[in-house]
């Protein structure tokens, strides 16, 4: 069951890195070229929706109790996308969805500096921890089974 949690959390955490992340650099990229401060009300809400992303990856990272398939499957795309990129940019850059958005210029301008393989890169790690795939047992999961039925003393 932890492991299909770890699934909806990849599909959360892939919208949020995609949505969140996207737009907030967007809005920074559009923001600093304007000569905007990043105090004001718009510049605060596109740091505010980048660091949002960042903290949900950190503790989505750090937590040893959520499945590694959290971040782990949307670090695998983000890392094949990168690929891609090397590969073909134009590939990449078409595959990218809801092309007339801000947000997905904002993944554009991550994709092509190589934020998103760093944190792709980043976010596989628990994959390779082998303690992250195993169910944590603590003291009230044990049951004494032959003491509970009368067996033993």
């Amino acid at each position: 069951m932890r492991h299909v949690v770890g699934i909806v959390l990849a599909l959360v955490t892939a919208a949020v890195v995609f949505f969140g992340a996207g737009w907030g650099v967007a809005r920074l990229t559009a923001l600093h070229s304007r000569g905007v401060s990043l105090t004001s009300t718009h510049g605060l809400l596109a740091v505010a929706a980048v660091v949002g992303a960042g903290l949900l990856l950190g503790v989505l990272l750090a937590v040893p109790g959520i499945s590694p398939l959290g971040t782990g499957l949307p670090g695998l795309l983000l890392l094949g996308w990168s690929a891609l990129l090397v590969v073909s940019a134009h590939h990449a850059t078409r595959l990218i969805p809801m092309q007339g958005h801000t947000f997905a210029a904002g993944f554009q301008s991550l994709l092509v500096t190589g934020v998103l393989a760093f944190a792709g890169a980043v976010m596989i790690v628990p994959l390779f921890v082998p303690s992250r795939w195993r169910r944590r047992y603590g003291d009230d999961d044990y049951v004494d089974i032959p003491s509970g039925i009368g067996l033993m003393r």
